[in-house]
């Protein structure tokens, strides 16, 4: 490990403007390319205290042995240089995105005497034009053979083409009319290529001069009474109107654009790109990147637009590029973008309209290709037993942890306290075993007591589960803490101050417990099956804690870990140093996964939990008083205002509603606080019902909204 002083350059020695910087390691190999629109500045970020540089960064520059500089006249040269660089030397901390398959695309072989269409995958080459990526070879071909009744163009190889010359005979295609056979010099090399022009032009979205034309002409036909002609000429038209309904409409006005969006984590990050065309999309592709370095998401787009771009020109650039976030600057890599295009390019973030929701599904997209290059491995029954191997021995463990439980704390701003736990068993997510849980034992912020509280009450469920089966090993006592789980006339083991409740199936059903998970009674067993090892969510703070609670029990049979979030460090109880697992590691990705699935249901819970609590009212706390009757209530009455000044008589008028609930509601009613007066936010001014400002149904019912913006919202959440 090299010390970064050895090989800092001199106060001075490095120039204040724009330019490409390189570090090497002891061989002389380049780690790390990056540019700077002022050398002198970002070159002294690296040099500082490492105490203060970001564990990845921090890893380069102990791995370099020197840096060495390019200076560039703008920050557009920088930008180009960049790009080269980083494809000539591939250096190991740069973002390096690797394509997640290997596209095909339609080209049309312009730079032959007789152009030929066919399917193309791996490195362009010069002089072809190139339609697409698509995501299946067949979706090409498909297409073609539609196209080739109106532009019959050359679709066989060299040595066909070849011995049918030789020969003086066509292939099949030549006699069936789906090639105009330039072969036997049915058509002049002029003509043909031509007819491969309007091939690419009909596939670069200029579909209505073509359409018109072949209409105009079948209508010529049909005058002169050429019906043959006019039929093959309807034919025609079909053909290229079924080709067109292939690629759906996205963007009315006809749009030439690229779609790029970005999901990330800490360590990975997947890009999602559609290629739209005369408003259509002609093209889907996707990247999937290791997070080797310190990087926002602006700068991901700055890099997935280097790889995309940097080897285009022309109409390959399209004039419009929407991202979800814009490089820093921007205008240096809108230049180049324009400079590749040959005229201006918009690199923008869509704000409103079809472009925002079809960059909403672009974002899908890259959100499900990094959820399946996460989970992809886990299909797969020996990667699954490697990565529980491998945690077994990073941790220890006598064996592979079979059953994994997994715990995460979640609050809005220290409100609405909930946590989840989540089950994996043999590395695949059990959800009729999951559960959540409220935070009873106190009020406020506090992630390490929460989880105390958390596992405490789980495993105290679990001896109560083994005593009550007659499983109880002996001198173990399980109530000395005082939350006995069972109720005494031996019901539902569950508090009325807990609930919980197992994930929902796909069909909208809650998943239960298969017969094997049944007491003698029937009813499901609850926390009945101890896992091999527990997994929180947090550090060395949050693991004390879970330990804590399981010493205080008596368990010692089942290990401990924490994941921390930050650096992906696996923490286990009593250890200063924590367990670092090799990025690659399958046990790694494990963890990861059962991490983010318990984060997941915890939030989702918050949430839920947190819109009911805005949608409390005073009729929520009237006892058998539904849904119905409450709109029932509210719509004869107006508002709660004039519910609660109404007489038992009064309210009896109500369809529905019989004395006995009447005089409920009015109790609870009268025992409630009256509701905030309204107030214009306009003006300011404080109305009440008989100025005009009477409560509505969602007013009455409580239905309100947090305050904020939805990423406001979700940046104060845990």
């Amino acid at each position: 490990m090299a010390d970064p002083s050895s090989y800092r350059p001199r106060p001075g020695e490095i120039p204040d403007s724009p330019g490409v910087y390189r570090f090497r390691d002891e061989h002389r190999r380049v780690i790390y390319v990056g540019k700077a629109k002022s050398l002198r500045q970002r070159l002294a970020n690296y040099f500082q205290d490492l105490a203060n540089l970001h564990p990845r960064t921090r890893t380069m520059v102990t791995t370099a042995a020197s840096v060495e500089w390019t200076v560039v006249s703008t920050e557009v040269e920088a930008l180009q240089l960049e790009y080269s660089w980083i494809k000539e030397y591939d250096p190991r901390f740069n973002v390096k995105y690797r394509d997640d398959k290997s596209y095909p695309y339609l080209a049309v072989t312009m730079n032959e005497e007789f152009p030929r269409v066919q399917v193309m995958r791996g490195q362009k080459k010069k002089g072809v034009r190139y339609f697409g990526p698509y995501g299946h070879a067949w979706a090409i071909r498909d297409t073609v053979d539609l196209l080739l009744r109106v532009f019959p163009v050359r679709t066989c190889s060299a040595g066909v083409f070849k011995n049918a010359a030789r020969t003086g005979r066509p292939c099949l295609l030549g006699y069936i009319d789906k090639c105009s056979a330039p072969c036997v010099e049915r058509i002049s090399p002029e003509d043909h290529r031509e007819l491969a022009d309007e091939f690419c032009d009909f596939m670069a979205g200029r579909t209505g001069t073509y359409l018109r034309r072949l209409e105009r002409q079948m209508g010529e036909a049909a005058e002169d009474m050429e019906y043959e002609r006019a039929a093959r000429l309807r034919d025609d038209i079909g053909a290229l109107k079924k080709a067109m309904e292939k690629s759906a409409v996205v963007l009315a006005d006809a749009t030439d654009a690229d779609l790029i969006a970005v999901a990330e984590d800490e360590l990975e990050a997947a890009v999602q790109i559609f290629h739209v065309r005369g408003g259509r999309v002609r093209g889907q592709r996707g990247w999937v990147t290791d997070k080797v370095e310190e990087i926002t998401t602006g700068a991901l787009v700055e890099h997935a637009l280097q790889q995309l771009y940097g080897e285009e020109s022309g109409d390959a650039v399209p004039k419009e590029v929407l991202v979800p976030a814009l490089p820093d600057p921007v205008e240096p890599v809108q230049q180049w973008l324009t400079d590749r295009r040959g005229s201006g390019v918009s690199l923008r973030i869509p704000q409103r309209g079809d472009k925002k929701a079809l960059m909403e599904t672009v974002q899908r997209n890259a959100q499900q290709a990094l959820v399946l290059h996460k989970t992809k491995r886990a299909s797969d029954l020996t990667t699954r037993s490697r990565a529980l191997e491998e945690i077994a021995e990073a941790l220890d463990l006598d064996s592979a942890p079979l059953r994994i439980e997994c715990y995460d704390i979640s609050h809005l701003q220290g409100d609405d306290v909930v946590a989840s736990m989540v089950v994996f068993e043999d590395g695949l997510a059990r959800k009729s075993e999951y559960r959540r849980f409220q935070i009873k034992g106190f009020r406020g912020q506090d992630d390490v007591r929460s989880m105390h509280e958390v596992i405490t009450r789980r495993f105290r469920r679990y001896l109560a589960e083994k005593e009550r089966t007659g499983e109880w090993a002996d001198g173990v006592d399980g109530t000395e803490t005082g939350d006995d789980p069972r109720p005494a006339d031996g019901g539902d083991p569950r508090p009325a101050a807990e609930p919980y409740a197992a994930e929902p199936g796909a069909d909208g059903r809650a998943l239960t417990d298969g017969p094997a998970l049944k007491d003698d009674d029937g009813r499901p067993k609850r926390f009945a099956y101890p896992p091999q090892l527990v997994v929180v969510d947090g550090g060395q703070p949050q693991v004390a804690a879970a330990q804590r609670a399981l010493d205080e029990l008596g368990i010692d049979d089942i290990a401990v870990c924490g994941l921390a979030k930050r650096l992906e460090e696996v923490w286990v109880p009593r250890e200063d140093d924590p367990v670092v697992l090799p990025r690659t590691s399958e046990g790694l990705y494990l963890l990861q996964r059962v991490r983010d699935e318990a984060h997941r249901f915890a939030i989702t819970y918050q949430r839920t939990k947190r819109a009911k609590r805005f949608r409390a009212g005073p009729l929520d706390d009237v006892p058998g008083l539904g849904e119905t009757r409450k709109q029932a209530l509210i719509k004869h009455f107006g508002s709660v205002k004039k519910l609660r000044s109404a007489t038992i008589d009064q309210i009896c008028e109500v369809p529905g509603i019989g004395r006995k609930t009447a005089e409920t509601v009015a109790v609870a009613l009268a025992g409630a606080a009256p509701a905030a007066p309204a107030v214009n936010t306009a003006t300011g001014e404080i109305m009440d019902d008989e100025e005009g400002a009477p409560e509505t149904t969602a007013d009455a019912l409580g239905e309100s909204v947090s305050a904020g913006t939805p990423d406001e919202r979700r940046g104060q959440e845990r």
